[in-house]
């Protein structure tokens, strides 16, 4: 093989990575494409600019939003909810998961009405939530917390019962008590499951903070999609809804990050 083959031969199958503007479009190329071809269709006339803006303008949207301060009040509050019921889906999903995937009869005792609730959509529960709590915060947190108690609460369940019954044998062989067996073989081998569990709640957070906010609220990110159309600013509409993925994109991220420092045995 000549030097000039062996310089054209594919890297990867001689083991070197590919170059970073390789690895970058083979990765984000048909997102690029994607983004390319929404803001030619409106700017050539292939489709309505009132129905699907080009990108510059909800851009524009977008900035003029968050520099005038209107969107960052709507940012904050829209966080402010995700996260309380987040937070709370998290303190009450890992400990009760931890518990059902240890102890067979908590299991047994819980796991039938928990199936109940779980096949039981929360949007179609919100009107419930809401003669229950009213029109304010409560009923839209938790509505928010319903959604993301079960991911979290399942996959914990599941991670502890993926845990090799082997090494536990051979923690007991070693004298390791029924605390120690937990703390140093079950947890560690179910936190990864753990972190499945956490990024599909973010996503589920995110997905129905604009449900929520669609009905009885005069703030937040999802008042302001429904209010961007009913006043026909469609760019301002598209505006929030790409700030929603950008947030929701953000909140994977760091849970990745978060997944990669706990869980570098794992990942490697």
């Amino acid at each position: 093989m000549t030097l000039q083959n062996l310089d054209t031969a594919p890297r990867r199958a001689r083991g070197l990575p590919a170059p970073p503007v390789r690895a970058f479009l083979s990765r984000y190329g048909l997102v690029i494409a994607f983004l390319a071809l929404w803001q030619l269709s409106g700017t050539r006339g292939w489709v309505s600019p009132a129905v699907l803006p080009p990108l510059d303008a909800i851009l524009g949207a977008l900035w003029t939003g968050i520099a005038s301060g209107a969107l960052v009040d709507d940012i904050a509050i829209s966080l402010q909810r995700a996260g309380l019921a987040f937070g709370a889906a998290v303190a009450l999903g890992i400990p009760l998961g931890l518990l059902m995937g240890q102890l067979r009869p908590v299991e047994r005792a819980l796991d039938p009405i928990l199936q109940l609730f779980r096949q039981t959509s929360a949007l179609a529960l919100y009107p419930v939530f809401i003669l229950l709590l009213g029109l304010g915060e409560t009923s839209k947190v938790f509505v928010i917390f319903w959604a993301t108690l079960f991911p979290t609460l399942l996959a914990t369940i599941g991670g502890v019962k993926q845990v090799d019954r082997k090494l536990v044998e051979m923690a007991e062989s070693y004298g390791a008590g029924r605390v120690q067996v937990f703390r140093r073989v079950v947890l560690p081998a179910a936190v990864p499951a753990i972190f499945v569990g956490l990024r599909l709640s973010a996503t589920t957070a995110l997905l129905l903070l604009i449900a929520a906010e669609m009905i009885g609220a005069n703030k937040g990110i999802g008042f302001q999609v429904m209010n961007a159309q009913y006043n026909f600013q469609i760019p301002l509409m598209f505006a929030a809804i790409l700030l929603m993925a950008g947030l929701g994109l953000a909140a994977n991220a760091v849970l990745v990050l978060l997944q990669r420092r706990l869980c570098r045995w794992s990942l490697d």
